[in-house]
């Protein structure tokens, strides 16, 4: 009985350890496969194959690939936001906006994928709804413009910026972006007060 209730015990925690392990392993998988074609030529079959998980599997955590996708997309977009927003309150804008470009370029697949494919949507609101977060944390209430709407711009900007440069047939390079990104956006919100 002791024996029993031992392999029993034991059992639960691997299943909540492969329970805890599935969607990263699915959002890797994507990913993964964003690299090599786009999101409409990808099945289901292939990512749950790469992520070394069963078929039905998948359907216990997502409706369809799109939703996996809208998953990646909320967080690739904390990982984006959590890069840009100390660009706009550094001494060196201009290195950290390289920084932030040369990220998204690496990794220009899947950030081509989430701002201008299926999930952009997605990708938007949840970006809304991080940015007005993180400004209402660091509000100040003396500013003469409210804080989240001082977060929700430039972040913006820089967003429609990366956007528009990825479908670029002829794109900037890294610096020329960090540049653009430096005079349009971040130089323009650091000179407010």
């Amino acid at each position: 009985m002791l024996d029993q209730q031992a392999e029993h015990a034991g059992a639960a925690p691997a299943r909540d350890t492969r329970a805890t392990r599935t969607r990263p392993a699915l959002c890797a998988a994507l990913l993964s496969l964003l690299e090599e074609k786009t999101f409409e030529q990808v099945t289901i079959r292939e990512i749950t194959v790469r992520a070394s998980i069963g078929y039905a599997t998948f359907f216990r955590h997502y409706a369809d690939k799109e939703s996996l996708l809208n998953d990646l997309a909320a967080r690739q977009i904390r990982q984006l936001i959590g890069m840009t927003l100390p660009i706009l309150f550094t001494v060196d804008s201009r290195s950290s906006a390289q920084a932030l470009c040369a990220y998204v370029w690496e990794h220009r697949k899947i950030w081509t994928a989430l701002l201008t494919g299926g999930a952009a949507g997605t990708l938007k609101d949840e970006f809304i709804r991080l940015t007005q977060q993180l400004a209402a944390e660091s509000a100040e209430s003396d500013a003469a413009i409210p804080s989240d709407l001082r977060v929700l711009v430039p972040v913006a900007g820089v967003i429609e910026m990366l956007a528009w440069w990825l479908k670029q047939g002829d794109p900037p390079t890294v610096q020329q972006m960090a540049a653009f990104v430096d005079q349009l956006v971040i130089q323009p919100s650091m000179a407010i007060d």
